[in-house]
């Protein structure tokens, strides 16, 4: 049995992933960040709030990992929690101003890397790149959620 890495659609993504996440870490550093805070960013970016169960569906992470993250922020001064008036057994959470300021640094940091990763293909390539993944993970989210 032989087993080709590059014939392997699981395991090129996951070596991409880990490429992908080793170079925004290096951008977000200095911010004092790390590609652990991005599914919080992208969902609470521009004063939006959400509970942390919303977050958790939002980012396609367990609860547990979800609350392990927002424990960092909040202790980091990144997020701020407040009670939600639908429902006073939970919070609402949302960017601190501190964590708004960056959102700009952020979001520079995303979009080089993502320049950076994607240089060798042309715009059309881009896009069925992009298209491709989402194809990948509606699938998968289907046939695991389903």
């Amino acid at each position: 049995m032989t087993f080709d890495r590059n014939a392997s659609a699981g395991y090129l993504a996951n070596w991409a992933a880990r490429l992908l996440a080793r170079a925004i870490e290096r951008r977000l550093k200095p911010l004092g960040l790390s590609s652990g805070h991005l599914p919080v960013y992208f969902a609470l970016a521009g004063g939006h709030a959400l509970t942390q169960k919303q977050l958790a569906a939002h980012a396609g992470i367990e609860q547990p990992t979800m609350a392990a993250t927002l424990s960092r922020m909040e202790r980091d001064g990144l997020i701020v929690r407040t009670p939600d008036p639908r429902d006073r057994r939970s919070s609402l959470v949302r960017l601190s101003a501190a964590a708004e300021e960056k959102s700009a640094a952020v979001l520079d940091a995303v979009d080089a890397t993502n320049a950076e990763a994607l240089a060798d293909l042309d715009e059309a390539g881009r896009a069925q790149f992009r298209a491709a993944l989402r194809t990948v993970i509606e699938t998968l989210t289907r046939k695991l959620d389903g």
